[in-house]
């Protein structure tokens, strides 16, 4: 088993998937020209922002600026370092390559973690098939779930002895320390023990698989908590994941759809009918990065909470998380204050599946939620309800939708649409959007723009690497020198250029990679003719012209010799002249 792989290795996975192929198995993009164009999933995008380009096999955001090659993408998104980007790409392309695990920390503190979960999740799941699982076996069947859901979800089973887990840890050679630090320990007075006993365990991974947490679930109706998670660890951070989310998201992103509940059963029940692309959240509050996440898997976002009170609320907060981000999601709400488990059970699959065929857009929803506690035969309950709706119609820059919204608002407050219309008055759009890259790009003048361009172009073609190295050209800019004089090494050895392999090879120099970067991100057209090449040359080797003239002059106010002052003034209208002839003088 190998560490790392060659730069061939690497080129030839690459090689074998197209960026355009992959970036659309996880966002929409629609062709434009001979680029393609999708919303950025690395900031909060409202329109198509993000450019692919087949022929170069790179990806740039003109808004963020974010960039780079298949590799860099596939890091980005499922936040993973760069072999587990060239796994996941070499199972795209049907290559099998064995390397060592990528994602180990140097110290291996964290793998550590990990190894213990997944001995944890070995020994949940062998008690429940053992004889003290048939109570918990028997809870899960009085859910009308069959005994292929165990096996489906791994679900598994914390015994009743107060310190089983940790003894079989202490039989492993793990230190106290490591397993208090997995959550799956705790210490008191008495010494070490198990923090889940008897309870149902529901594991829960994070965005890549990994197993990093639990929920446990009593069965025997104590008294307690009935649902008690993994507190926060180096490895379970509850306002990153979802529960689901690695099975559920290609699922979601083949469907363009996915569906948000609140619960571990909630899922497990649409799951038996068929519905696979629902993720839910973890009883913790609605986070901007869980919106993130989500706003990556699909076009189509539906929340389905409870149908209670608690779940109207809820329903509400993800909403105007989401909104943050620039996502309108849609909205199921359940009859009867049921959850999504007991609907389908009282319903049926059918009833289901319209529900969620016929979602409500989010203003329907506010129309119903603002009325929540007031009596709209109540003067003071009707403004406030009013004002509400008002405040909800400033964030939406829809005419269409306002005016609809608008007309349904006058039916139920028996409220003239003209009223409406004044108190609303000629709004600005006041919704926050955050992230939003708003900084101006520094104006460039002919010289910084001449040595840009031309570094920008030699990234794009040997030609203009060889014009460069024909010329002796020097740029000012110590980055565009550095990176130049690497490109120049980068052809003696491979003879062809590419910026998505670039990327590859200097991927380690993080120095060379952000220069790469800073450049694949402007907004420059990929066509060029030698004369504008030669045109950026000339500026460029005026501007050393110029500098090596104005050093002279220097030279000529510092000295009281008259020889000197002579000879140093004939040095520089020799170089005005080259200057005109666009030859280069540099300094040795």
């Amino acid at each position: 088993m190998k560490d790392k792989l060659t730069q061939e290795e690497l080129k030839n996975i690459q090689s074998s998937v197209d960026i355009v192929d992959v970036i659309s198995s996880y966002l929409s993009l629609t062709s434009k020209g001979k680029n393609f164009f999708g919303v950025c999933p690395f900031h909060s995008d409202h329109s198509p922002s993000m450019s692919v380009s087949r022929e170069k096999q790179i990806y740039k955001c003109f808004s963020c600026g974010a960039s780079g090659n298949v590799y860099g993408f596939i890091m980005k998104y499922e936040n993973v370092n760069f072999l587990e980007a060239v796994k996941i790409v070499a199972d795209k392309a049907g290559i099998s390559i064995n390397i060592g695990s990528a994602k180990k920390d140097n110290t291996n503190k964290l793998q550590i973690l990990y190894d213990i979960y997944n001995i944890s999740q070995k020994f949940y799941k062998n008690n429940i098939n053992t004889s003290e699982g048939k109570s918990a076996i028997e809870f899960i069947k009085s859910r009308k779930f069959d005994l292929d859901i165990i096996r489906d979800f791994d679900i598994g089973l914390s015994l009743k002895k107060y310190d089983s887990l940790t003894n079989l840890l202490i039989k492993k050679k793990y230190s106290q320390k490591d397993m208090i630090r997995t959550g799956l320990v705790t210490k008191n007075e008495k010494g070490l023990k198990d923090a889940y006993i008897n309870r149902i365990m529901f594991p829960i991974h994070d965005l890549t698989g990994r197993l990093v947490g639990y929920s446990g679930r009593v069965y025997h109706g104590e008294k307690t908590s009935k649902y008690v998670n993994t507190k926060e660890t180096e490895i379970f951070k509850k306002s990153e994941i979802l529960y689901n989310y690695h099975k559920a998201k290609e699922q979601a992103r083949l469907k363009e759809q996915i569906i948000i509940v609140e619960g571990f059963f909630a899922t497990i029940r649409l799951h038996t009918i068929g519905i696979d692309n629902v993720i839910a959240t973890l009883g913790t509050a609605f986070t901007k990065q869980h919106a993130l996440t989500i706003k990556r898997m699909a076009k189509e976002i539906i929340l389905m909470f409870d149908g209670d009170s608690a779940g109207e609320k809820a329903t509400d907060s993800c909403i105007r998380e989401l909104s943050k981000i620039g996502v309108t999601p849609k909205i199921v709400r359940l009859e009867d204050n049921l959850d999504p488990d007991d609907y389908v059970l009282k319903y049926g699959k059918n009833k289901m599946l319209e529900k969620i065929k016929n979602p409500m857009n989010v203003m329907d929803f506010k129309l119903n939620y603002h009325k929540i506690d007031k009596d709209l035969t109540n003067n003071q309950d009707l403004s406030n309800y009013i004002n509400e709706m008002i405040e909800e119609l400033k964030q939406i820059d829809d005419d269409i939708y306002i005016e609809l919204t608008l007309k349904k608002l006058a039916d139920i407050s028996n409220i003239s649409i003209n009223v409406l219309k004044n108190k609303l008055g000629n709004k600005q759009n006041t919704k926050i959007i955050t992230n939003t890259i708003t900084t101006k790009e520094r104006k460039l003048n002919k010289y910084d723009l001449a040595e840009r361009n031309l570094m920008y172009y030699m990234l794009n073609s040997k030609d203009v690497a060889f014009i460069y190295t024909k010329e002796k050209i020097k740029f000012t800019n110590k980055n565009y020198e550095l990176l130049a004089k690497n490109i120049v090494n980068y052809l003696k050895k491979y003879d062809k250029i590419e910026m998505s392999f670039l990327l590859t090879y200097y991927r380690d120099d993080e120095e060379i990679l952000n220069i790469i970067n800073n450049l694949i991100s402007i907004d420059i057209k990929d066509d060029f003719t030698q004369q504008e090449i030669y045109d950026y040359i000339k500026v460029i080797k005026e501007r050393n012209i110029n500098k090596k003239i104005k050093n002279i002059k220097d030279d000529m106010r510092n000295t009281n010799s008259n020889d000197e002052k002579k000879k140093l003034l004939e040095a520089m209208l020799e170089l005005k002249k080259k200057n005109i002839e666009g030859e280069q003088i540099y300094d040795k």
